[in-house]
């Protein structure tokens, strides 16, 4: 006889999984014992929030649910904030934690939790397996909420005594389906369009659901049509490539950036797969003075700063192409002037010399390092500021940034999972060392299971995002310094190498010898943060171009 935990695996094998994140427990002994005979690899990582990222990474890389699981208790919870990111950031994963027996579920027992309702306020679905008789349709639904549009979270609690229940061996997996995208109604067509043809000065800002809905090349063809610049936020970089001549970079500092000069001209915007948290509209459109069009597979969020001239409903690549076949006027909305500044921003610091290094300099090497298909994984911090600022992207998913619920700790989690999803790419993580320290017990992960990867370590030893709020707001910083290891003996305690960059000029060969050594590799940068509290006076007196 089968066990539920055998059918429940048969179910995920169903559903085309093929690695699970997690670490074994005591409560889930049945389903890790149903894995032995799956096709699907079990990852055991040091800590279940690294599962939870790496579920994260694979589901926002791939578009299938990343799957991670946990036992009872403190495994459920270490699970929160990586699932919590994966959630909010819209990727979709399943997280499964076993769970004590139903029997004592009534009372006060030993690592109990009610872990639905733990779950329930950072998921799109929380439910528990009280009957293997539901196991199939249970499993289905919980992969088609987690994968369809707008992807999410799905956490699913295992009683131990459900999962190790004999079962009727007739329970098969149900049938995989797939909705197709509903097209938006003729008439919201032809009213974007009419608006487009009636602006003045139009501008376009994509966000992360053109990525998700593998609308990149039909934003790029809209905007060349109508000649329109495109606005990136963070989590959309590469859905049009930098080096086109309509991009604008990315957007989504709370400062006034060189792109907001872009949102200050316009007076019609097209939101393109746009979602507030990448981007709170009363940064880009504080006055309430513009006309703007959301077009995505859902409707818009209601807020005082984003309401509509126009909703688009539906495919995303069938309304892009279907405005810009009704709208009738080329705009002269190429973005040269505003281009150019980006560009010299950067190239600026090309050959500087100073050490420690600039944000600026160390980005310029990363992306001659980096080839354009590679992926860069940033953790969160003031290198994630620098990093949606000025890197530079070709191609979606080429650099994943998490900007929903931004959680430190997801660099190095994060590009295992990237390397898994994407053997054949160079990976890299640049995370600062706080972020860095939140995860790194994952570097004996990667090189368990021989996985390539370069983690570039800022180091300031200071928490320099907040020291650079403190700042800014207060004119002073407090409680925000720390002492670091010797990174590069912490590297070598796990078998991995280090380097540490003594002057400018050695980042960009390091990079190349990095990524040549083929493991996990770490490339201890000093950085100077000085610059962070220039950037916020030279933006504060920025004057726009006319």
């Amino acid at each position: 006889m089968a066990t539920a935990a055998q059918l429940f695996v048969r179910c995920l094998e169903n559903e085309g999984v093929d690695k699970i994140f997690g670490i074994a427990g005591e409560e889930n002994l049945f389903v890790m014992d149903a894995l032995r005979d799956s096709s699907i690899q079990f990852i055991t990582v040091r800590h279940e929030q690294g599962a939870a990222f790496m579920a994260d990474v694979h589901g926002r890389l791939t578009g299938r649910a990343g799957v991670c699981l946990a036992t009872l208790g403190p495994g459920a919870t270490n699970l929160v904030t990586g699932f919590a990111d994966a959630n909010m950031d819209r990727a979709p994963i399943i997280a499964i934690a076993g769970q004590g027996s139903t029997t004592r579920m009534h009372k006060e027992s030993h690592q109990m939790l009610d872990l639905v309702n733990l779950f329930q306020p950072v998921s799109k679905h929380s439910t528990e397996i009280l009957e293997y008789q539901i196991i199939p349709e249970l499993v289905r639904k919980a992969f088609k909420d987690a994968q369809m549009e707008k992807p999410g979270g799905v956490f699913i609690s295992f009683p131990e005594n459900i999962a190790g229940e004999e079962i009727n061996e007739a329970l098969l997996p149900l049938k995989v389906q797939k909705p197709l995208l509903p097209e938006a109604p003729e008439a919201k067509i032809k009213q974007a369009a009419d608006i487009i043809d009636g602006a003045q000065f139009p501008l376009i800002m994509a966000g992360n659901g053109v990525i998700r809905g593998g609308a990149s090349e039909a934003l790029t063809a809209f905007a060349e049509t109508l000649n329109i610049p495109v606005a990136q936020t963070f989590m959309a970089k590469g859905t049009i490539p930098f080096s086109h001549p309509l991009s604008l970079g990315s957007v989504g500092l709370q400062a006034h950036d060189y792109v907001a000069c872009g949102f200050d001209r316009a007076d019609v915007i097209i939101c393109i797969g746009y979602d507030m948290v990448e981007y709170h509209p009363r940064l880009w459109h504080p006055d309430k003075d513009k006309k703007i069009i959301h077009i995505d597979v859902n409707y818009a969020e209601v807020d005082a700063h984003y309401i509509l001239e126009a909703g688009v409903l539906g495919d995303i690549s069938n309304s892009l192409s279907r405005i810009s076949s009704h709208a009738k006027t080329r705009h002269s909305g190429r973005p040269d002037h505003l281009k150019g500044i980006i560009r010299n921003e950067l190239e600026h610091y090309a050959d500087d010399t100073s050490y420690p290094l600039k944000p600026q300099k160390i980005l310029f090497d990363t992306r001659q390092a980096l080839a354009d298909e590679d992926i860069l994984i940033s953790d969160v911090g003031a290198h994630k500021m620098w990093i949606a600022r000025l890197y530079r992207c070709e191609h979606p998913n080429t650099c994943i940034i998490s900007n929903g619920f931004a959680s430190m700790g997801i660099g190095v989690p994060g590009a295992i999972a990237a390397k898994m999803a994407y053997p054949d790419k160079n990976v890299m993580t640049i995370t600062g060392d706080a972020g860095f320290m939140m995860n790194s017990q994952e570097i004996e992960t990667a090189l368990r299971y021989q996985i390539a990867i370069v983690i570039m370590i800022w180091n300031d030893s200071e928490y320099g995002l907040i020291k650079w709020h403190q700042q800014r707001r207060f004119g002073h910083s407090n409680n925000i310094s720390f002492n670091n290891p010797d990174f590069i003996k912490y590297a070598q305690s796990f078998g991995a190498i280090g380097y540490k960059v003594e002057q400018a000029q050695d980042l960009l060969p390091t990079l190349k010898q990095a990524f040549a050594d083929n493991t996990v590799v770490i490339v201890d940068v000093a950085v100077d943060y000085s610059e962070n509290m220039k950037l916020t006076e030279k933006l504060g007196q920025l004057v726009c171009p006319v």
